[in-house]
């Protein structure tokens, strides 16, 4: 090769070696960008594989969002109501321009444009304050929300179903328990009868009384009555009315009788509790 074509080569070589390999967007300082219904949605500058920030105003939250071109881009609301929202493009400029709607909590709508720079060498937005310019817009945002964000709404409902999981095992727990016991009363009862009563046999035929016991907190009289006594509690030789139920032939008295006696106008029978030895 002669000296000329040699110094070309070089030269170009030189060139190409010191040639930018693409260019790279800047993140640039957080800016405000107000949003009105009469005008035009504002741009936001976004690079490719870089996270941008829209941040709505602190009286609202992101009831839901959704943008027009949803393969090349990521929107991200998070999983908890809040006023953040995260927009990132995944494909080049060429592709990568699109819109993207913010519903707020309080019925707002923030409409933007998105755009992917980095090919253009121009810095990106990393963070972006929106405002509302229209006084219709500012009125909501002093009322009372009128959606309630998704996000919200799932997080309520996940505590409503923990809630209702755990109610559902404590009942569960309590009845295992209550049959539990129930078994075990059950097992037990006829070991807790006493028939420890004496009385006048031939008086108690004559008013319809066969048996009397108690199961150690509740006395029971049981007979074939064709007109029900009266129960009475003796004691210190005067009988006094207590409260008892009768159904099928069957007194239940909700206590322990010691002394006692049923009656029908002047006929009684007295009954008396030994205790066992």
């Amino acid at each position: 090769m002669n000296t000329p074509s040699l110094i070309a080569a070089s030269a170009i070589f030189v060139v190409y070696a010191s040639a930018p390999t693409g260019l790279q967007a800047q993140q640039q300082a957080p800016r405000t960008v107000q949003v009105s219904a009469t005008t035009a949605p504002p741009i936001i500058r976004t690079s490719l594989n870089e996270s941008t920030l829209l941040e709505l105003p602190a009286e609202e939250k992101v009831a839901t969002i959704f943008g027009g071109n949803t393969d090349d881009w990521i929107f991200n609301a998070g999983h908890v109501a809040s006023r953040f929202v995260s927009v990132k493009p995944k494909a080049a400029a060429a592709k990568s321009t699109t819109n993207v709607h913010i519903i707020s909590d309080h019925g707002n709508d923030y409409t933007l444009q998105l755009k992917e720079v980095s090919a253009e060498g121009a810095g990106f937005d990393s963070t972006v304050f929106l405002t509302q310019t229209d006084k219709d817009a500012q009125k909501k945002m002093a009322e009372a929300p009128v959606f309630v964000p998704a996000a919200e709404v799932k997080d309520k409902e996940d505590r409503l179903e923990k809630e209702v999981a755990q109610a559902q095992a404590a009942a569960a727990a309590e009845k295992k328990t209550a049959e539990i016991a129930q078994e075990k009363y059950q097992s037990t009862y006829p070991s807790n009868l006493h028939f420890d009563y004496s009385w006048d046999q031939s008086k108690a035929r004559a008013l319809g009384v066969r048996q009397i016991w108690d199961d150690g907190k509740f006395t029971y009289i049981q007979g074939k009555f064709e007109e029900p006594p009266v129960v009475y509690e003796l004691k210190d030789k005067k009988g006094s009315l207590i409260n008892f139920d009768f159904a099928n032939g069957l007194y239940t008295v909700p206590k322990l009788l010691q002394n006692g006696y049923v009656a029908i106008g002047k006929s009684k029978v007295e009954f008396h509790r030994q205790e066992a030895n």
